[in-house]
């Protein structure tokens, strides 16, 4: 049976945000393209596989550790560093490489939002 949906359409992760304009920049600054803005909505993509930003000014401040990670796989983590390092990001864990076979860190959105940038490794054991 086909799919009755496209595969980046099929799961969707909505952030609900504070600031939609901080947290857009936020999300630009890491590659994520605007596909739609509707003032407090926003539509964003990476490779296609949409994430929404929905702004709600009554929200509770962040916890002081991630509730919800994204991973995101690049093919060069060490320039996602480096571009993390540059911005002054928040930084939930350091590169490194995972006994999962990736090497990631996890910066953490306006909102604490962890975005886990990730590229395998080379040789991975299990």
């Amino acid at each position: 049976m086909p799919p009755y949906v496209d595969a980046t359409e099929q799961l969707v992760v909505e952030v609900f945000v504070r600031d939609i304009a901080c947290s857009r920049a936020f999300y630009e600054e890491f590659g994520f393209e605007v596909r739609e803005d509707r003032g407090t909505f926003v539509v964003l993509a990476w490779e296609g596989h949409q994430l929404f930003l929905d702004e709600r000014h009554d929200l509770p401040p962040p916890p002081p550790v991630p509730q919800t990670n994204i991973r995101i796989m690049v093919p060069d983590v060490e320039e996602y560093w480096a571009r993390a390092q540059a911005s002054g990001a928040r930084v939930f864990a350091t590169i490194g490489d995972r006994d999962y076979g990736l090497r990631d860190f996890t910066i953490l959105d306006p909102d604490g939002v962890g975005l886990r940038f990730s590229s395998p490794l080379e040789q991975h054991s299990e």
